[in-house]
């Protein structure tokens, strides 16, 4: 089979069957077809015709580049050629995995990025007023700080927050994201995030969603279209800025200050597990690493030998 038809086939297959998010989606075809155009500078243009040694080649050459890439950005696309060989051999495309010596780069560990409660609360306060405190006719205000109230009370990824409809906001202390692989889990909504976003819906939506054409999104831009990822990264930058905040902010900082502040308010490392969204508890065990001080607190005041 031609590799480009081949390819066609697998990413319908992990788009239909799979349903991973279109982020993913597109993220696999990039790669992929970076691999196929490598594949065909040296004639190989048919799915029987890869090899193991073109394929680690190809990956050698992908870490050998300069810049170096990163260590994540390597995983990320020999797990890309990785899933689609084993679905060719899966699927009796091909008879054997060319793909079965590719050893991925080894991630060195990085400790999540979590901001202080304080400066939590200085960037909510600098996204926009509470509702309590809002101007009439604040709009963009009331919806700045209604997406990061959400963001920090949910531990949400910024796309499952600007992809939610009004309708999902719509249950009252509990909130349903839509995670990747279209997994659906139910977290809870503070008081504090419910309000702003309370505020938002009835205050400043309305007239936002009149600027522009009609959608289901929950939240929206100045003109009335849904608010993109970037959009809200940007928020988050200018509210940083005005909060005086040094340190690198984005939209996942909140989602880290989110899951650190939990565990080291005592909540259950499988809580937070499922609260994130996280298939595998290892990938939530890291946020421990973080927390480290304040264990070490405890163990101080708590046992009798510790001094």
């Amino acid at each position: 089979m031609r590799l480009a038809r081949a390819v066609d086939a697998f990413l319908r297959h992990i788009t239909i069957e799979r349903g991973l998010s279109a982020h993913t989606v597109a993220a696999y075809r990039r790669d992929l077809a970076g691999y196929l155009a490598w594949l065909d500078e040296r004639g190989v243009d048919d799915t029987d015709a890869v090899t193991g040694e073109l394929v680690t080649g190809f990956a050698a050459e992908r870490a050998a580049s300069d810049p170096p890439p990163a260590s994540t950005s390597l995983a990320r696309l020999q797990s890309a050629i990785r899933s689609f060989h084993r679905f060719l051999a899966r699927e009796g495309i091909v008879t054997d995995d060319p793909t079965t010596k590719l050893r991925p780069p080894k991630a060195p560990m990085r400790l999540p990025k979590a901001l202080p409660v304080d400066d939590v609360l200085r960037l909510l306060d600098a996204a926009g007023p509470a509702p309590e405190d809002a101007a009439p006719g604040e709009l963009i205000g009331l919806r700045d700080r209604a997406l990061l109230e959400l963001l920090y009370a949910t531990g949400a990824r910024v796309s499952e927050i600007v992809d939610l409809d009004v309708d999902d906001l719509m249950h009252g202390e509990v909130l349903r994201v839509r995670g990747k692989g279209s997994k659906e889990r139910i977290v809870p909504v503070g008081s504090y995030a419910r309000a702003s976003v309370d505020a938002y819906l009835t205050r400043a939506r309305p007239e936002l969603s009149r600027r522009g054409r009609a959608t289901p999104r929950a939240f929206l831009g100045a003109r009335g279209a849904p608010l993109s990822r970037q959009s809200a990264w940007l928020v988050i930058q200018q509210a940083a800025e005005r909060a005086g905040i040094t340190v690198h902010v984005s939209p996942h900082t909140l989602r880290h200050s989110f899951a650190t502040h939990l565990l080291q308010g005592g909540a259950d490392v499988r809580v937070v597990q499922e609260l994130l969204g996280h298939a595998s508890v290892a990938t939530t065990q890291i946020y421990t690493h973080v927390t480290v001080d304040a264990l070490r607190d405890v163990y101080l005041t708590a046992h009798p030998r510790a001094r």
